[in-house]
């Protein structure tokens, strides 16, 4: 009788203990910010932007502004797990809850729209060129006809100033943005573009600061936003708020500096949410 007992009781404790396992396990990035887990997306090549380092951590001003917005929805540090998500997988890693949301120089255009939402923006960049310091050649975007104009593969940016602004200029084709530097620092190219805050990142490396500058032609805008699944209106709102707050509190800015600050950035004010710069 005794041991029936004590058998009964114990399986009610191992039937309580796998029901508490079992919530906790529903719970995982959550969102609620109950102290699990939430899985953000990051580029990790991007200096300045979102950069994995030789330690293992990560850095830069998406990183800033992620790890911002996951503590104003109620994560520690420690519960931010940083996933890579390339250009051509973000949709995809939203659509299957790979990642709560995704902070990865996402600009937000109609296109993408029909496939998630977004918050913010957070950040106006423009497309722009990044030259030598001495360098005092090239003082508009119809200067860079003739010139050695950086194209990474995969990019368009090369080829949009080709096709619209610079039809003589002449593209080489590098394999990353870091071969591009290398190449201008090397005179073998004499310009690069891409976002002006990519660039700025690059620019900023201890090892090309003082180097390069940026010719500040603003050839595009790109509004910078969180990527977030369709639908989820109070994640959203959230975000939004924890956007607002960074920029209220001077976070913001201090991301900025930190960030971009040795490549003298004149970066844009921050925007207003909901503010889509054409």
């Amino acid at each position: 009788m005794q041991l029936r007992k004590v058998t009964a009781a114990s399986a009610a404790v191992l039937a309580l203990a796998l029901t508490a396992t079992a919530c906790g396990s529903d719970k995982k990035d959550s969102g609620s910010g109950d102290g699990k887990k939430i899985t953000i997306g990051i580029k990790i090549d991007q200096p300045g932007i979102g950069l994995k380092t030789p330690d293992g951590k990560f850095a830069g001003f998406d990183v800033d502004v992620a790890t911002y917005v996951a503590k104003e929805l109620g994560y520690k540090a420690e519960d931010i797990v940083f996933k890579e998500t390339k250009s051509a997988d973000r949709e995809t890693a939203i659509e299957r809850g790979d990642v709560k949301f995704i902070a990865a120089s996402y600009s937000i255009n109609d296109e993408r729209l029909q496939k998630v939402d977004f918050a913010g923006p957070y950040l106006l960049a423009h497309q722009d060129i990044l030259v030598r310091a001495d360098d005092d050649s090239i003082k508009s975007p119809a200067d860079l006809n003739n010139k050695k104009l950086c194209s990474v593969a995969g990019s368009t940016s090369a080829k949009n100033v080709k096709d619209k602004l610079a039809p003589k200029a002449q593209l080489q084709t590098y394999g990353g943005y870091s071969e591009c530097l290398t190449g201008l620092e090397n005179k073998a190219i004499d310009a690069l573009t891409t976002d002006d805050s990519i660039l700025a990142g690059y620019a900023s490396q201890q090892n090309f600061q003082g180097k390069f500058k940026l010719a500040g032609f603003k050839m595009t805008n790109e509004n910078y936003g969180i990527g977030l699944k369709k639908g989820d209106a109070d994640l959203k709102k959230k975000v939004d708020a924890a956007l607002t707050k960074m920029v209220s509190d001077g976070s913001w800015d201090k991301a900025v500096k930190d960030n971009f600050g040795p490549a003298n950035y004149k970066n844009e004010p921050a925007p207003k949410i909901g503010n889509i710069v054409k």
